[in-house]
């Protein structure tokens, strides 16, 4: 390179004589059509920049209109990627994107360390879906909503301080300066106290907040952060202009306007006529399953929770498949049905042992098992809490249908309810729900669901093999999680364990006892990490 091309490559690329660089050119556009142009020549990337884009600025854009409307090449789409922030959209409109398994990223705004006591506007923030609001239901789903979080807002304090005369600071133990644990009147250290107050503090706050996150309709407003790729935000855009929902449909208009600033030429056929074909087909998926759904699916909802494993293989099948997977990677050449014969003639009992060994292998829970745990796979049937349901969905290396929210399956009543003594206003809030729900879901079944408290359990199911269930059941049952998921968590790993008595040994990390205040260790830890800071 000439010094002009080397001083112009340094705006573009981390460095300019090496073979592992970074693209920084600003566009994303630009960035995409560079990578692309690996596939069709065999030059450089950064002597194709210096050829191809330099003096033309709309370089990129031209070669994506090319190949994506000319060729419909769609990979390329994945090549470009955008950040984007979507605020006050409900908790039905972010269930609906986070969906979206492949090519996407979400970070939400928690219930658990966030209250939402506070009004904007004088209003709390839930959502005014506009098709209830014209309708004669407008009055009832406005008071019921608001009843849901004036019975929120004015129990933050009294279940804060009953969580904290039921089990108090000096139950636990924190370290003291000279790097000793000590029950919390015992600190002499003036930073050591306001540290345990805060790890304190912390801990009963989300306990708290998790007790009363179930008195929250479906309508709540929530924040979300996405990070993904053209392609994925595409497709996210085109499953929202199908939806039934105006709130789903105006977000994808909002967040296509965005996604232009950006990624314009990544996300062009969301809407066009390419666009429409699909969303017509994903609404003729969805008439069609409704059609099939009156005709098949008869019988009285269940009531309460429910954790069933409905399909597995037998152990002697999954372990066959399991091992011969193991062996594959380093067996020369060997087929795997040649492999896995072999492996049939050998007893149970070693079969067990080598699962055993790999165990043994993994000293903590990020020690992933192989992929060869992915040749078995356990179908759950599951009803709980929508609350929860809300945390077992963030895990998308599973296939997971699910099913409108409703007030059919009966509500969970969280101890600390209980033990306040609000049980009756909280039954109260409940039929208040179910009430305005039914006369809204005769008309407008999906709209309906904006008013169902995160109280009411929620039918869905889960298919998901070994490998992501080991990672599952031990992320959900680690002490600092809700008791709600630990408990579902804990009843998935039984339910594998008894079926698979040699193959569950792989989930060695499963924590199946119970904790009283379960963010504790959790917020000790942060504390310590931001001490080092």
């Amino acid at each position: 390179f000439s010094k002009s091309e080397k001083k112009e490559l340094l705006k573009h690329f981390s460095n300019i004589d090496r073979s592992v660089f970074a693209i920084i050119t600003p566009r994303q556009v630009d960035r995409g059509a560079l990578m692309s142009r690996y596939s069709r020549t065999d030059k450089n990337m950064r002597k194709v920049f210096l050829d191809e884009f330099l003096k033309n600025q709309n370089r990129g854009e031209e070669f994506y209109t090319k190949v994506l409307l000319e060729y419909g090449d769609d990979s390329v789409a994945e090549l470009g990627g955008a950040q984007i922030a979507i605020e006050g959209l409900s908790n039905i409109a972010v269930k609906k994107i986070e969906d979206r398994r492949i090519g996407l990223s979400y970070l939400e705004k928690s219930s658990r360390y966030v209250s939402w006591d506070k009004k904007i506007n004088g209003k709390y923030k839930f959502y005014h879906d506009p098709d209830i609001i014209k309708s004669r239901y407008a009055d009832d789903y406005l008071q019921a909503c608001n009843f849901d979080f004036e019975l929120y807002k004015k129990n933050i304090e009294p279940m804060l301080k009953l969580i904290r005369e039921n089990d108090p600071v000096d139950n636990y133990k924190f370290k003291d300066h000279d790097g000793n644990e000590k029950s919390f009147h015992k600190l002499v250290n003036i930073d050591s106290i306001k540290s345990a107050q805060r790890i304190y503090n912390a801990a009963t706050k989300a306990k708290a907040l998790d007790a009363l996150r179930s008195l929250l309709p479906a309508s709540t407003l929530t924040n979300v952060g996405i990070t993904g790729n053209g392609r994925a935000f595409e497709y996210l855009l085109s499953i929202l202009l199908s939806s039934n929902l105006t709130e789903e449909r105006n977000l994808a208009l909002a967040m296509k306007g965005q996604l232009d600033t950006t990624i314009k030429s990544f996300v062009g056929r969301a809407n066009d006529k390419y666009g429409k074909v699909l969303q017509k087909y994903l609404h003729d998926i969805r008439k069609n399953s409704i059609k099939l759904g009156k005709k098949y699916a008869k019988g009285k909802p269940v009531q309460g929770n429910t954790v069933k494993l409905v399909e597995s293989d037998t152990e002697s099948s999954a372990l066959d498949s399991v091992i011969s997977a193991l062996i594959y990677e380093q067996s020369s050449g060997i087929q795997f049905l040649q492999i896995k014969k072999n492996i049939k003639k050998i007893s149970k009992r070693q079969k067990a042992q080598i699962i055993n060994d790999f165990a043994q292998i993994r000293k903590n829970r990020r020690h992933r098992p192989p992929r060869a745990f992915e040749m078995t796979y356990y179908t759950f049937d599951l009803v709980t809490n929508y609350g929860m349901f809300r945390d077992f969905h963030r895990h998308r290396a599973l296939t997971l249908e699910r099913q409108l929210l409703s007030t059919d399956h009966g509500y969970h009543t969280p101890n600390e309810i209980i033990k306040l003594g609000i049980e009756k206003e909280f039954v109260d809030c409940m039929k208040r729900t179910k009430n305005v729900f039914q006369k809204i879901r005769v008309k407008m079944p999906e709209q309906a669901q904006y008013i169902v408290n995160f109280a009411y359990n929620y039918p869905y199911y889960m298919k998901l093999n070994l490998r992501e269930a080991t990672h599952l059941i031990e992320l959900r049952t680690v002490p600092q999680g809700h008791i709600d998921y630990r408990k579902v968590a804990q009843k998935m790993y039984r339910s594998i364990n008894q079926k698979h008595p040699s193959l569950s040994k792989i989930i060695k990390f499963v924590d199946l006892n119970q904790y009283e205040l379960e963010r504790f260790e959790s917020e000790k830890r942060t504390e310590e990490k931001r001490k080092k800071i």
